[in-house]
């Protein structure tokens, strides 16, 4: 509830409501409306306005997280892993869930207790890792015991990167356990929650949404709705793994160039919709974007932000194009 002083939000996105500007944020016919007419046109329309918000003020948001003692839950999605989940701990100290989303994205055969291993290798310190699956309702339950376990207070963030479904979950947990009408806006573009939004889950647990931190790097900032909706998986991925027995190019759509140099088995974890193409010409498509010259190690992936990986069976050289400013990263092979 509001009191008389505080203004009003939005409970789609969290944004202060106002009916004076039609062209900026949080605007709505009348101040009885509970949701702006952007979250609306975007739950009913599907329709997406692009708001243009900066990280430093994300990152605002969550040093004031940071100042509480209150339980954060980090959620991030296992086809696109942060390249350092470290540096979020200088913002946010507090006690901490890494909470692993999309499983049902990944092949039915890749097994959580490696990949909750993988990570637990990483050094990380939270408090726990767990893996779920919002679409598929996969270990929520176990999820809030151990909310319920580590909390501090009735207060719990939820916090992490654009797109890795932060929402979802929210909207999942007022679904299972809450008779909250309340459901948040959900969108696979960038900013669509632009402030904390608190959700009243029951009388010991209230979740405290905020602003998915912008990946500067993530392929889904640099192209157009259509190709997004692409490259984001609606369901389970088929891996596609080329055999390379000599020099050949591979293409993912117009997004993605590799050239390999050595014999190598690369497996494909990307979205179905994406088309990987195989060729033996000396052809020029795509080399007029950026280049990286990569060497690759035995069972390494080639990490794609926003785009998902490539595991790589054998070491060898790779060049790869991609769009401007899309970060490129190799790691331990996940799978």
């Amino acid at each position: 509830m509001n009191s008389e002083n505080e203004p009003k939000r939005c409970l789609g996105c969290g944004v202060i409501l106002q009916e004076e500007n039609i062209l900026q944020e949080g605007y709505i016919t009348s101040l009885e409306n509970d949701i702006c007419q952007r979250c609306f046109r975007m739950k009913n329309y599907g329709e997406y306005q692009v708001v243009t918000k900066s990280n430093e003020e994300y990152i605002e948001i969550l040093k004031n997280v940071g100042r509480t003692k209150d339980l954060v839950l980090y959620i991030t999605d296992l086809l696109n892993l942060e390249e350092d989940f470290n540096s979020i701990r200088s913002i946010l100290p507090n006690k901490m869930i890494l909470v692993l989303n999309k499983k049902d994205a990944l092949p039915k055969s890749v097994k959580e207790k490696k990949l909750i291993k993988y990570l637990e290798d990483m050094k990380i310190q939270v408090e726990e890792v767990i893996v779920i699956s919002c679409a598929k309702n996969y270990n929520i339950d176990y999820l809030l015991k151990r909310i319920k376990y580590y909390q501090t207070s009735k207060n719990v963030y939820v916090v992490g990167h654009t797109n890795a479904g932060k929402s979802s979950l929210i909207n999942k947990l007022i679904q299972n356990y809450s008779n909250n009408p309340q459901e948040l806006t959900m969108s696979p573009l960038p900013s669509t929650t632009l402030n904390t939004v608190n959700i009243e889950i029951n009388e010991y647990l209230t979740l405290i949404d905020t602003p998915g931190l912008l990946d500067d790097g993530n392929i889904i900032d640099y192209v157009d709705i259509n190709t997004m909706k692409k490259i984001v998986p609606n369901k389970e991925i088929k891996p596609r793994t080329y055999q390379v027995k000599v020099q050949q190019t591979l293409f993912i759509d117009n997004l993605v160039r590799l050239d390999i140099e050595d014999n190598n088995n690369l497996t494909f974890y990307i979205s179905n919709m994406l088309e990987v193409e195989r060729t033996f010409k000396d052809i020029d498509k795509l080399k007029d974007l950026k280049k990286y010259e990569l060497d690759v190690k035995k069972d390494n992936d080639i990490v794609i932000s926003g785009l998902g990986f490539i595991k790589c069976t054998n070491s060898g050289h790779i060049t790869l194009y991609t769009l401007d400013k899309v970060l490129i990263y190799i790691r331990e092979s996940l799978i």
